[in-house]
């Protein structure tokens, strides 16, 4: 089945990505990385706010203390108010490496899994320089043995928690492996090397459905638990970023989108470019998970 995405906020975004939809305010939460700014957004009015970030804001998750958010900004973590502003730091990633952070997203225990990305300079080429690291709830950061790699994305959990799906976007390969305290037979789940576009992020529904949104092919993709396409939802755009399910129901499907790389040409037939897409779909979400740990 195939179905059409519309345009529901015309954000303009370089580099919208990290939606997530928080049942607690029924608002939806995005990042536009480049310009450093946390957006939310109201459905029930429209209503939009925007947060200026210290540096580029690639990721974050909600957290179980009200008002709270963790941030997965470009050179490390944090915690951050909603209302006071305050940002209270945790610890900086890969510091050193020509990288930054990338796709992020809690697994069912609460606890931050997130990847990096390299950031080529002075003509460089961009290589598998990063890793996948996993925050618990006591603020321990854990390297995962599933790098290197050039850019994460794909940060998903099976409902049980018990299957991690992620990806290097390089590669054009949906990965997924045993999840648990230990890291086990890794395999592909979704094989997108032979397609123009790349697998970005995901977002996982009640039956087990992992959906990709697909840069440069303007549309997601649910695949099924054995890796199969069983569903397409067409993009109005050509470079949407990731995708969160949310409303009352569980059942709208939310779609980022960008303008980084488009020149005016491109622009000019991609009006909506970094807009906010939405889709009602016939499958239910699950709740975003919260991160466990506390800024106290």
């Amino acid at each position: 089945m195939t179905l059409d995405a519309r345009l529901v906020l015309d954000a303009r975004n370089t580099l919208g990505e990290g939606v997530t939809w928080c049942a607690r305010s029924q608002s939806l939460y995005w990042t536009d990385i480049h310009r450093a700014v946390l957006w939310r957004w109201r459905p029930a009015d429209g209503r939009t706010r925007q947060w200026p970030m210290p540096e580029r804001l690639a990721c974050f998750a909600l957290c179980e203390d009200a008002g709270w958010l963790l941030l997965g900004l470009a050179s490390g973590l944090a915690f951050f108010h909603e209302e006071s502003g305050e940002l209270i730091d945790i610890a900086k990633v890969e510091p050193g490496l020509s990288t930054r952070l990338n796709d992020g997203a809690c697994d069912r225990q609460g606890r931050f899994v997130f990847g990096t990305l390299h950031e080529p300079a002075g003509g460089e080429m961009r290589r598998a320089a990063g890793s996948f690291y996993r925050l618990h709830a006591d603020r321990t950061l854990e390297q995962l043995p599933l790098g290197p790699v050039a850019i994460s994305n794909s940060i998903a959990f099976s409902p049980d928690g018990g299957t991690m799906y992620y990806c290097d976007s390089t590669v054009g390969v949906i990965q997924r492996c045993d999840y648990g305290e230990r890291i086990a037979h890794i395999g592909v789940h979704a094989d997108l090397s032979h397609l123009s576009g790349d697998p970005d992020g995901s977002a996982v529904d009640d039956e087990g459905g992992l959906w990709n949104a697909q840069w440069g092919l303007g549309r997601v993709v649910r695949y099924d638990r054995d890796g199969r396409e069983s569903f397409i939802v067409n993009v109005p755009t050509r470079q949407p970023s990731r995708v969160a399910f949310g409303g009352e129901r569980l059942n709208t499907l939310y779609i980022t989108s960008a303008r980084d790389g488009l020149d005016q040409q491109a622009l000019s037939a991609d009006a909506h470019a970094g807009g906010l897409f939405a889709i009602d779909v016939p499958f239910t979400g699950l709740p975003e998970p919260r991160f466990a740990g506390r800024p106290a």
